[in-house]
């Protein structure tokens, strides 16, 4: 069976179930587009508990999920929803451009139209990236530095690395007549409305658009789980996961700046020292994690491999430092597997731990840029890009 057959017999598959399915709790209801339905519940794939934590509609990978595998599988990949998977029929799919930034297309009525054969005819890319919530670390903010935040309280696993297949959204943009006017993107999804704000969409400069952004289609070699963007979502590297548009159905392209909550009223820096409305984001910042479960056990007396991943927004890790006594004393760890400016990089470092108890191993890295963890993060009220050193306690018996 070739990749699109693929694609259709799981589209059909996801598609044939009932029509009128239940939204997370807490969100009201609204009549799926032409094409699309919603699943019978928040997220639609397996969420086995040794594989993740789940917070309603969102999934945390457990980073001992993930040992042996420089990529994260698909099936333990997390998932982060506003509202509730939709179910999309890739045959009657289509991406709308449009806007007063492509030539002869400035309304929705004129919009030019890609079908997903289209898109998977056009030149394709394959690129290993990660994608990471804006929130990723948040509990780190209340648990080590005491301090009160609002979101889901992402441990370290809102984060996975795939190998995505697709086509550059510069190509399409240019096919669809994009002018040297235009300044911003808004891609939408095809989610249900969040809130009564409308669908998710964040709008992305124009230069970050050409630069490296990708329209995906598939997920390590196969095509797109609903969970992650079934039919075709976008992929932008080094960016917070909200500019990652799932389910993506339409873009405007603008010659002015272009706005929507999840710019103005979400994913802003807020709090003391930032300006009364806020601080935009856009890049992540560098973190550190081993891949063990917290209060892991080792044996007293035997060498043991401590294996993890650090990464960092601003290009590759030049440096990443273990410490097995609580910060009192560091030592590099070695760097093992490939090597990807857009993902992670994997170590490893040998512990011979003597004395029984308890032990609080650290880890941090430093990037390309020469920026490395700092022992706290700036305090903002939502707990966005945490990257402050993480404590990871663990027994030794």
């Amino acid at each position: 069976m070739n990749e699109l057959t693929y694609g259709k017999v799981r589209a059909a598959q996801w598609f044939s179930r009932r029509t009128l399915f239940r939204l997370s709790a807490g969100v009201a209801a609204t009549a799926a587009l032409p094409g699309t339905a919603l699943a019978e519940s928040p997220i639609v794939k397996p969420l086995p508990p040794e594989f993740f934590e789940v917070y309603g509609t969102n999934a945390e990978t457990r980073w001992e999920a993930l040992a042996g595998s420089y990529l994260t599988p698909t099936d333990r990949f997390f998932v982060r929803d506003h509202t509730s998977t939709p179910l999309i029929d890739a045959d009657t799919w289509r991406l709308k451009l449009f806007g007063t930034g492509l030539r002869g297309a400035p309304t929705l009525a004129d919009a030019v139209e890609f079908t997903y054969r289209d898109l998977r005819a056009l030149p394709s890319e394959t690129i290993t990236a990660a994608i990471e919530c804006a929130g990723n670390g948040r509990s780190f903010f209340t648990s080590q530095q005491g301090q009160t935040v609002s979101g889901t309280p992402w441990k370290l696993g809102a984060i996975g690395v795939a190998r995505w297949r697709g086509v550059r959204l510069a190509t399409v943009l240019k096919r669809a007549g994009l002018t040297r006017h235009a300044v911003d993107v808004l891609p939408q999804g095809l989610d249900a409305e969040y809130q009564n704000l409308g669908r998710v969409r964040r709008p992305l400069p124009v230069s970050k658009a050409l630069q490296d952004v990708l329209l995906a289609y598939e997920m390590n070699g196969k095509p797109l789980p609903p969970d992650h963007g079934f039919p075709v979502r976008l992929v932008v590297p080094s960016w917070i996961g909200i500019a990652s548009i799932k389910w993506v159905g339409q873009i405007e392209v603008a010659d002015e700046p272009l706005f929507s909550p999840w710019n103005t009223q979400f994913y802003r820096l807020t709090g003391p020292g930032y300006p009364a409305d806020g601080e935009l984001m856009g890049e992540q910042v560098a973190k550190s994690a081993f891949e063990l479960p917290r209060d892991a056990e080792f044996a007293a007396g035997r060498t043991h491999v401590l294996r993890g991943r650090s990464w960092s927004a601003h290009g590759r890790i030049k440096r990443i430092e273990v410490s097995t006594d609580d910060g009192a004393t560091w030592r590099c760890a070695n760097p093992v597997g490939p090597v990807h400016d857009r993902a992670w990089q994997c170590w490893e470092l040998r512990w011979r731990p003597s004395a029984t108890g308890t032990h609080t191993l650290r880890a941090r890295a430093t990037d390309i840029t020469g920026a490395t963890q700092p022992e706290v993060a700036p305090f903002n009220t939502q707990g966005y890009l945490f990257g402050a050193v993480v404590r990871h306690p663990v027994r030794v018996v």
